[in-house]
């Protein structure tokens, strides 16, 4: 006997209609991103409240014109610094930005140098004890020199021209990196060189492979401050025979009481070391991105 099959009954009436779509969630943004736009506006703020009080304080004329320019005394130089008029270029023949740029170039050329060489002396005072032992006191003393204080001995050495600058840079970027680097270097994981050695490794392998990537954080630390400590010294490496160059721009101006020239080679230095350090901070993030996590 075969059993019916049953069919289900359709519904009666139109189909129905598909609902509206359910509305996508609103995008939140993260809380990093809040973080850095609440930072972002809070400088703004500091930035904006500091012109309102230097303008302030300008027109109250609590000190003389000479000695705090107001703000649309130092635009004036900008514009004037920045181009060609009543047939004056620039400053004493070159432009704000050349005056900036060959500066920067001074310090790539001598700061770099100086990074270099700090590298290379935190190594091997790091990994050879007494490399350390001879060559610690010397970078030591080097760090606890002003600029200054040698760049006289420099200029008796390499004469007036670019030699010297360069040299004072270099001296002053040397010394951070290689105390970074050194103390970074020696305090690499002991764990992880012993095991580098037990499978056999040598000594450079286990410190291009081990010792040198968990010491790169301070080491780009390091490179930050030998950067900015070099360009905190670009006005010292440049007070003689130092035009072109932004520091020469400042002397110069301070010679004939142009202080509205020397405020604007102060910003000048003051943003662009800014953007410098930015651009390291970036890279430090890039080159080790753990760091930000610990």
């Amino acid at each position: 006997m075969t059993t019916p099959t049953t069919t289900e009954k359709q519904p009666s009436g139109p189909p129905l209609s598909p609902g509206p779509a359910p509305a996508r969630p609103a995008r939140r943004r993260s809380p990093e991103r809040t973080a850095r736009l609440r930072q972002a506006g809070l400088r703004l703020v500091a930035l904006v409240v500091l012109l309102v009080l230097w303008q302030l304080v300008t027109a109250l004329r609590l000190w003389s014109p000479l000695l705090v320019p107001p703000p649309s005394a130092v635009w004036d130089a900008l514009v004037t610094t920045s181009g060609t008029h009543d047939g004056v270029r620039g400053y004493q023949g070159h432009t704000l930005v050349e005056h900036l740029g060959i500066s920067l170039r001074r310090i790539a050329i001598g700061a770099g140098a100086g990074v270099l060489a700090g590298l290379v002396a935190g190594i091997l005072m790091g990994t050879l004890p007494w490399v350390r032992v001879v060559f610690e006191p010397a970078v030591a003393f080097l760090r606890t020199l002003p600029p200054l204080a040698y760049f006289s001995l420099l200029i008796i050495w390499f004469g007036i021209d670019e030699a010297p600058k360069l040299w004072l840079l270099a001296i002053a970027a040397m010394p951070p990196v290689a105390v970074a680097t050194a103390s970074a270097v020696a305090s690499a994981p002991a764990s992880l060189v012993e095991a580098a050695r037990a499978i056999g490794a040598r000594r450079s392998q286990v410190v291009a492979s081990v010792v040198l990537p968990s010491a790169l954080p301070e080491i780009l630390v390091g490179v930050r401050l030998a950067f900015g400590i070099a360009y905190s010294s670009v006005v010292a490496a440049e007070t003689v025979n130092g035009l072109p160059g932004i520091g020469g721009m400042i002397r110069d101006a301070q010679r004939y009481n142009q202080s509205d020239v020397v405020v604007l080679g102060l910003f000048a230095i003051g943003v662009s070391g800014l953007l410098i350090d930015a651009l390291l901070r970036g890279a430090e993030n890039r080159l080790a991105p753990w760091r930000r996590l610990s």
